[in-house]
């Protein structure tokens, strides 16, 4: 953990509260912030952070936020609502827009301006669609589903913000972020159970080739965005610039478990699904002064002592 020098500007919100807010909020504790986090979601008691403040508001209900932020100061802000699916537009993915595009309306709309100094909203890989790999900044975005077209609207209309009203906003384009309390349902947590249960389970061919990205380097490089007003307005991928197949990451976590029996074959493949999805990540060196330090076995290794560690305590 870098030092952040510590200053009165430091109330920051968070917007969602799961895996990756959740990993933020604990690290910016440590770095002198004054945190809140927004969700939808109910948190229980057992699982809040000391020294944080909960709210759950949709950010849909605008009149329901605009209370909340009356009276409000927040200087920075992470944008990290809504939630991965990819369903078709006439089946849940409306709604998915709603979070994502409204959503970020909403909060634009409400939040005090005058004292914000930062915006950061949290892209995807998706927005890329079927572009040839390494992905690079300068593509124009082709979005394939309701969520990667939600996650490209935003970003175009923070960017219109930006160079209109000099809005704060920065786009983080994070590509596949992983590592230790990410949800069941998430790709490797679902090998690494497989793999720690020893069953048979399902998976595609894994030919696709994919950029893991650990999640304390994600987390490093969107504090360094945070007071950096010399990337106002810009698109920076977040990734390890390192491709690596479905296949060897499902055989990696196999080998360092021992256990586990991967069907390759038995999951089809996404329609329209990018066959190679991975980072150029030379402007996020460049502007951010920031590099990936946390290689994938390693990556890997601390994800799965959680998970066993985890096991362990609801074993007791």
């Amino acid at each position: 953990m870098e030092s952040v020098i510590k200053s009165k500007n430091n109330r920051l919100l968070i917007l969602g509260g799961g895996f990756i807010g959740t990993y933020l909020a604990k690290e910016a504790i440590l770095r002198g912030f004054e945190v809140s986090i927004l969700s939808k979601n109910f948190k229980p008691l057992s699982q809040t952070l000391h020294g944080i403040e909960y709210f759950n508001i949709d950010v849909r209900k605008r009149d329901e936020l605009a209370n909340f932020f009356k009276n409000k100061i927040f200087h920075h802000v992470i944008n990290l609502c809504g939630y991965v699916d990819h369903s078709n537009y006439f089946d849940e993915g409306h709604k998915v827009i709603d979070v994502h595009m409204i959503g970020t309306k909403n909060v634009v709309n409400c939040i005090n301006r005058e004292s914000l100094i930062s915006f950061i909203q949290i892209g995807s890989s998706d927005e890329y669609g079927n572009h040839p790999a390494p992905q690079s900044e300068n593509l124009r975005e082709l979005p394939m589903s309701s969520y990667s077209f939600a996650k490209t609207a935003s970003t175009h209309f923070l960017k219109m913000l930006n160079l209109t009203e000099n809005f704060p906003a920065v786009i983080l384009r994070p590509f596949l972020v992983y590592g230790p309390g990410q949800k069941n349902s998430r790709f490797i947590p679902q090998i690494i159970q497989g793999c720690l249960n020893d069953l048979d389970f399902p998976v595609s061919h894994g030919e696709q080739l994919r950029d893991f990205c650990f999640i304390s380097d994600i987390t490093e490089a969107i504090f360094l965005a945070l007071n950096n007003s010399n990337i106002h307005g810009e698109i920076i991928n977040i990734a390890s610039g390192k491709p690596v197949s479905i296949k060897e990451v499902v055989v990696m976590i196999q080998n360092i478990i021992g256990s586990g029996r991967p069907k390759f074959g038995e999951v089809r493949y996404r329609v329209g699904e990018n066959m190679a999805l991975f980072a150029d990540i030379s402007k996020a060196r460049k502007l951010l002064n920031w590099n990936p330090k946390i290689v994938l076995r390693e990556g890997l290794v601390k994800t799965i002592e959680s998970y066993q560690n985890q096991n362990l305590i609801n074993s007791i």
